[in-house]
């Protein structure tokens, strides 16, 4: 038996969040002497690249290599992926819980008649229950599925793989029952931000507020990002406001994240917000109210005007890194 992993591409650079992905497959493999399957969908401009997912624990790369699966299309990306472990009699399958994974994953379990179970962030214990947190991060339980079939997610940062020596076994699979006819969306332009770590694959993340005051003041904690190598993040009022784009806003009802840092600027931390952040291994607060939820849920926080604190934190980052 194995264990099927979406390794989702772009132009032949797989993404972090796959290859947490497979690293986390790869350990549940070795506990159930089992092996991992990546499958890759799309053409792929490097393709020692499909080879190396083998340094993340994947010993057969399955590669669709077909132009018509070069955009993400979750209905058809389902079908395809069903035809593969309907073929290969697979009993479980995991994706990452970013944007394609969260996409594709319900279509792929209502097609394949599977349990699901998303946003896991641990391996199974000895009852076979995975461990989620709920209530807006206020709880955690564990949860079995009772199904043979079983599509799970895996909530990225959760799992830091380690590249290890090795080579997949690369192989050329098409499908049989889908084709170019049966795709339902076409994407007419792609347009991506340069140089910016995506914020579900950012270790740190520099987020503001409406403490901030205003649009025009974002330039501190953008360069207070850019000293750290974060990405930023906003909440909603900020998002809703217009001050930043909606793809920063994160949240209950925005972005879930997991950075090992991180760090809100005039953020009160209202439990909406908290719920998408509380996962993150460490939590800085910068705030002028004593009283602000947020001190509640950080780790070290910091009482004092954003305007006061933010150069002086970028001044002292730039020395210790030697930055002129």
């Amino acid at each position: 038996m194995a264990i099927f992993v979406f390794a989702d591409q772009q132009h032949g650079s797989f993404k972090k969040a796959a290859l947490e992905t497979l690293f986390f497959a790869s350990q549940m493999a070795a506990r159930q002497q089992q092996e991992v399957v990546a499958v890759v969908m799309g053409e792929i401009d490097q393709p020692q690249a499909l080879a190396d997912l083998g340094k993340y624990g994947a010993r057969r790369v399955l590669h669709v290599n077909a132009g018509w699966l070069n955009d993400f299309d979750a209905q058809l990306y389902a079908r395809v992926f069903k035809e593969i472990l309907t073929q290969h009699e697979a009993d479980l399958c995991v994706l990452p819980h970013d944007f394609n994974g969260r996409a594709l994953a319900p279509y792929l379990a209502a097609q394949w008649q599977a349990g699901l179970l998303t946003g896991i962030t641990s391996l199974p214990d000895e009852h076979g229950c995975y461990q989620k947190q709920v209530f807006s991060g206020k709880a955690t339980a564990w949860i079995r599925l009772l199904p043979k079939r079983q599509v799970l997610t895996l909530l990225p940062n959760t799992f830091t793989p380690t590249g290890k020596e090795g080579q997949a076994k690369v192989e050329q699979w098409q499908p049989a029952q889908v084709n170019a006819a049966q795709r339902r969306i076409r994407v007419k332009e792609v347009q991506t931000t340069q140089g910016r770590v995506p914020l579900t694959e950012a270790s740190i993340i520099v987020s503001g507020g409406r403490g901030l005051k205003g649009p025009e003041n974002w330039g501190m904690i953008e360069q207070l990002a850019e000293v750290l190598g974060a990405a930023t993040a906003c909440s909603r009022p900020v998002a809703d406001a217009g001050w930043r784009p909606h793809h920063e806003h994160v949240g209950q009802t925005g972005l879930t994240v997991r950075p090992n840092l991180y760090i809100a600027i005039g953020i009160s931390g209202a439990i909406q917000h908290l719920a998408g952040v509380n996962g993150s291994k460490y939590i800085v607060v910068i705030n002028k109210d004593p009283e602000a939820p947020f001190f509640q849920a950080a780790d070290y926080g910091i009482v004092g005007d954003a305007f006061e604190v933010v150069p002086r934190l970028i001044e002292a980052i730039k020395k210790y890194k030697g930055i002129s």
